[in-house]
């Protein structure tokens, strides 16, 4: 990329240390405090890294290593590196579920960029919530910024049988309740499933959103499947920080990227890798951010022209990241569906997505599959409307059982997780493979319980999957017929609140619907009857999060977030 240098008064970046005047001074003398010379930073791009790392994250465990390479690709290019270190959204470890502080990182990210004296930034991020939290900050901030992806990580291995990340263990954890696996083969199997730095590397929620991030057009080519511990991943942050550079002389900021063009591709992305349910939620928040109206009904249009090619577990039954990477990774995959996509659009590297993906191959049509040959012959997430969902929900039918995914059955009601957890294997609960599982009241930030455990009874039967429904989420390694994000949530009073045990539930994929056989009249005498649950929190994080989410049809964004106007700049002088 061949680019006129900006003249240094046009940085961002000069109004904290190019002026004359007393903070430009103090600014100037706290940078020598740091220890930098002026020839260091002085007239040239000053770039963020904003880095997600933390030693409790083990998605994102060897970022602290690829800041370095980013930092050298800035310096290469002319730039000045600074890493700010942000909060890290661990899908492991923090509790109730990171969809709980994504917002919270999207703000820190977009204020973090706006109040300090950056002209640009790379963002490191890949564990599920991370890479929309840090790009709905960074759109909502409008600087140039390059999306770093963390990487999969390798394949796990146990006794012959390579293993999924996310995927097995919910296999396997069946099996072991089911009796079929005992505690031995449990504890190897705690060593071999996850074994390097990166996150899943089954088609879960981590590798379709940075897959979304590529097709949008923030990454740099080929970056979203490269596996974290390859050196390839090290070339790519490297280049990730001259591309920074490199934008910021251009002015090239992220709201000439992230069009409704981009975002239309990134949907048509995420169906046809047969990605994860919870694509859904983030890319309609990022569009919201970046201005562009995504709804439901985008997702259910685009499904309809896009056939599944990545024959990637969950919703492939074979491969794993590190294969699609080696088959031609994303600019592969894109290349097989040019006339899906908006091929003018300018991405972070190229002035078009057509010049992005001129001469991308494919080198193996089993990983990446032709499109007479698909996974599946339409994308792989299907919106559902009805009386109990009046907003939407959706379910990830190629993960699903074919024979349930036209289905009528008595609802089995849970109120809340603790109480589903403590009494689904009561035989005394009469659950049958034929009954319809329903969790509702799931908890702030829609935790991933959404794959509701099969009764241990119908476990030892050989029942491996029924018709799960619920207002939460499931992890995108997840598998089976599960209904989620019904809209509105149970929480706010909306129809899923009014179900009871003994209800009959048809979900019917094929008609995209999923209907309550219960009368309207006597719905609206037991939401006569409903009274709204206690507050969550009374204080502090959680209770601004009650009070402004929005919910999954829109987003989940924060309301006041959401809102059009303007935010300048800070005053520097």
């Amino acid at each position: 990329m061949s680019t006129p240098r900006r003249d240094p008064a046009e940085l961002r970046s000069h109004q904290w240390y190019g002026t004359d005047g007393l903070r430009s001074f103090s600014h100037r003398a706290r940078t020598r405090q740091l220890g930098y010379l002026p020839e260091e930073h002085l007239g040239k791009p000053v770039i963020a890294v904003l880095n997600t790392w933390s030693d409790i994250n083990p998605c994102h465990v060897h970022l602290r290593d690829r800041a370095q390479a980013v930092k050298r690709g800035v310096w290469q290019a002319g730039g000045f590196p600074l890493e700010f270190p942000v909060s890290t959204l661990s899908e492991t470890f923090q509790k109730p579920t990171p969809m709980l502080y994504r917002n919270l990182l999207a703000m820190e990210t977009e204020e973090l960029l706006r109040s300090y004296p950056v002209d640009g930034a790379v963002l490191m991020g890949g564990c599920d919530k991370s890479t929309p939290a840090l790009l709905m900050g960074a759109a909502s901030a409008d600087l140039p910024a390059v999306f770093v992806p963390a990487g999969p990580m390798l394949p796990g291995h146990w006794r012959g049988e390579i293993l999924g990340s996310g995927t097995d263990m919910w296999k396997y954890w069946d099996e072991r309740r089911a009796g079929l696996i005992g505690d031995c083969e449990m504890t190897e199997l705690e060593s071999g499933l996850a074994r390097s730095p990166g996150h899943c590397m089954t088609m879960g929620t981590a590798s379709t959103l940075t897959a979304a991030a590529e097709a949008l057009g923030v990454t740099v080519p080929g970056a979203s499947s490269i596996p974290a511990v390859d050196s390839g991943h090290d070339r790519m942050a490297a280049r990730a920080g001259m591309t920074a550079v490199e934008l910021v002389h251009r002015d090239r900021k992220l709201s000439r990227i992230l069009t409704r063009e981009a975002f239309e591709d990134a949907v048509t992305t995420v169906l046809g890798l047969g990605g994860s349910t919870n694509a859904v939620i983030h890319l309609i928040a990022m569009a919201g951010r970046a201005g562009v109206r995504l709804t439901l009904d985008d997702f259910d249009r685009i499904a309809c022209t896009v056939p599944v090619l990545a024959n990637v577990r969950p919703g492939g039954r074979t491969y794993l990241m590190e294969d699609f990477h080696f088959a031609g990774g994303l600019p592969g995959f894109l290349s097989r569906i040019p006339d899906l996509l908006h091929l003018d659009r300018p991405t972070v590297t190229c002035d078009t997505l057509r010049e992005q993906i001129a001469g991308a191959v494919v080198h193996d049509d089993d990983v990446i599959r032709t499109r007479d040959h698909p996974v599946a012959s339409e994308g792989g997430v299907a919106v559902l409307r009805g009386n109990l969902c009046p907003d939407g929900a959706v379910v990830k039918h190629i993960a699903a059982s074919p024979h349930l995914l036209r289905h009528t059955g008595p609802a089995v009601v849970f109120d809340d997780y603790r109480t589903m957890q403590r009494t689904v294997d009561d035989p005394a609960l009469g659950i049958t493979a034929d009954s319809v599982l329903v969790l509702r009241n799931a908890g702030p930030g829609m935790p991933e319980y959404g794959m509701l455990p099969i009764p241990g009874h119908l476990l030892e039967q050989g029942v491996r999957d029924m018709v799960r429904i619920s207002d939460a989420r499931m992890s995108g390694t997840s598998y089976g017929t599960c209904v989620l994000h019904v809209a509105p949530e149970s929480y706010v009073g909306g129809p899923l609140a009014l179900v009871r045990t003994g209800d009959l539930i048809t979900l019917d994929v094929a008609a995209r619907s999923l209907r309550l056989h219960v009368t309207d009249e006597e719905l609206r005498r037991r939401r006569a009857e409903w009274s709204p649950p206690p507050a969550r929190y009374e204080r502090g994080y959680g209770a601004l999060f009650d009070e402004q989410i929005t919910q999954a049809d829109t987003g989940c964004d924060f309301e006041f977030l959401t809102r059009p106007g303007r935010t300048p700049d800070p005053y520097a002088g």
